[in-house]
């Protein structure tokens, strides 16, 4: 791309206006190239990291979970938070998978960096394709619950493509994982 620069803003002050477990949201005032100053609103997020395991026979591994925001129960692929900014993103995605399934693997693939929801929010998360699967016993923490199952990954990619799926990191992590195992 061309010479962007004059697209960046610049942090002129930040207010902090709430400090939570897992969300932080700042107030920032900024300035345009144009001189204009304005307002954003930030949410501060340590970090994330999600796997979509994949069978030999192209099955993924997904779990059903109730999300409180909009009191349904969906379809997704394992995922968590960081326990911190510098922890290493494959040793959080090998922790995740293993204590949400119990599922460990033998080969990993870093399928890109995913931003939820980059107008209003830092997070980030990597998504990683797991492969050459091991199963063993789920570690849930004491507020997760969830059922595991496998599901070709041909029909998750019907259910994205008809919008039974609506969480995004699964959905592009689906796809991805489709493209590159050629299903």
């Amino acid at each position: 791309m061309d010479n962007e620069e004059y697209l960046r803003e610049k942090q002129l002050s930040s207010e902090e206006i709430f400090d939570g477990v897992i969300l932080h949201v700042v107030k920032d005032k900024i300035s345009l190239s144009n001189g204009s100053t304005s307002t954003r609103e930030v949410i501060r997020h340590i970090g994330a990291v999600c796997i979509i395991p994949v069978t030999d026979n192209n099955e993924a591994i997904v779990e059903r979970q109730y999300r409180y925001p909009f009191d349904e129960v969906i379809t997704e692929i394992p995922a968590g938070k960081l326990d911190s900014k510098t922890e290493d993103r494959l040793e959080a995605a090998k922790r995740e998978l293993r204590e949400e399934t119990g599922i460990t693997a033998d080969k990993w693939t870093d399928i890109g960096e995913f931003y939820p929801a980059a107008a209003y929010s830092d997070e980030r998360i990597t998504m990683y394709l797991a492969q050459g699967l091991h199963y063993g016993e789920q570690d849930l923490d004491d507020d997760e619950l969830l059922n595991v199952k496998k599901v070709p990954l041909s029909d998750l990619v019907d259910e994205v493509m008809t919008g039974k799926i609506p969480d995004s990191k699964t959905q592009v992590a689906i796809l991805k994982a489709a493209r590159i195992l050629g299903v």
